[in-house]
């Protein structure tokens, strides 16, 4: 049996309805500092199951073609109907949509900012085994730390990318104390 193309992808309790989406969406854009990306939207309600991928981005174009939402260098700005909107029917949707659906939207958009202070890509080693993972640590526009480092495997190299990531501050910290410490210095005299 074939399933339904506009619920493929959606759990239990997620959102089927043209107007429960649309809700969703107008009180996601209230409630979001700053103004949501695209890739924060997919990343949070595809992540949780709480849409289809094709109603999230039909519905996001229709917000947009009937003045409900503005997308303006990439980011989805409500507007004065979509802010009523949320604000009269936001209530409306299941609690539990909304708690899931605020949450992994913070948590995407905390991954963008990670990105960009975090900066990490994995390339190919040269001899064709291995991986390189670059990375770096940016504060005002500079980096303040860079690395490289070869790693065996795949697997590896995306674990790597994924924890300096998440911890890239606490590997600064970690490396400048380690070698700024001049008691281990003094040790090995």
């Amino acid at each position: 049996m074939m399933g339904n193309a506009f619920t493929a992808g959606v759990k239990p309790g997620g959102l089927t309805t043209t107007t429960e989406i649309q809700i969703l969406l107008c009180w996601l854009a209230a409630r979001a500092k700053p103004p949501l990306l695209r890739a924060e939207l997919e990343d949070a309600l595809l992540g949780e199951e709480l849409v289809n991928y094709f109603e999230l981005a039909d519905h996001l174009a229709g917000l947009c073609e009937r003045g409900f939402l503005r997308e303006e260098n990439g980011c989805y700005v409500l507007l004065p109907a979509g802010a009523e909107i949320a604000g009269m029917l936001g209530g409306d949707l299941p609690r539990s949509v909304r708690d899931t659906a605020e949450r992994a939207v913070k948590a995407a958009q905390r991954r963008t900012r990670l990105r960009a202070q975090h900066p990490v890509r994995i390339v190919p080693a040269g001899s064709g085994q291995g991986w390189h993972v670059e990375g770096a640590l940016r504060d005002m526009g500079s980096d303040i730390f860079s690395f490289s480092l070869f790693v065996p495997d795949e697997k590896t190299a995306r674990q790597v990318q994924d924890n300096f990531l998440e911890k890239g501050d606490e590997v600064y910290s970690a490396v400048l104390s380690m070698l700024t410490d001049d008691s281990a210095l003094r040790s090995s005299s």
